[in-house]
């Protein structure tokens, strides 16, 4: 019986991430991601919307804040994606931010053409 030397390495394991599919799997938040492209494309070129303007869109009736703002996670998260996909830009004070660490008060605009 012989015996590997203790400087040989097994082989790696195959990667599961190297072996993905290249196109991105359709998120759970389909319905967010479509208001926000939506109502990015409605407001034109150079112009930006509220977030919150998707999440009342998507909650209801505007007074029922309770259920509007519980949608405004969902529309960062799914922003966020978009973002990544380089889909939508997040704005803060006109300028573009990344949204998971951006605080305060931040708009939503399609990504200029060629970025």
């Amino acid at each position: 019986m012989t015996r590997a030397p203790d400087d040989a390495k097994p082989e790696p394991a195959a990667d599961p991430a190297a072996a993905a599919p290249a196109t991105p799997p359709v998120s759970e938040d389909t319905p967010v991601r479509l208001a926000i492209l939506e109502r990015c494309t409605a407001a034109g070129p150079g112009r930006s919307i509220d977030p919150a303007l998707v999440a009342r869109a998507l909650g209801g009736a505007p007074e029922e804040v309770v259920a509007w703002r519980a949608l405004l996670r969902r529309v960062r998260a799914a922003t966020a994606a978009l973002q990544d996909e380089g889909l939508v830009v997040a704005l803060r004070k006109g300028k573009p931010v990344d949204i998971r660490s951006a605080k305060g008060v931040i708009r939503l605009a399609l990504a200029p053409a060629g970025e």
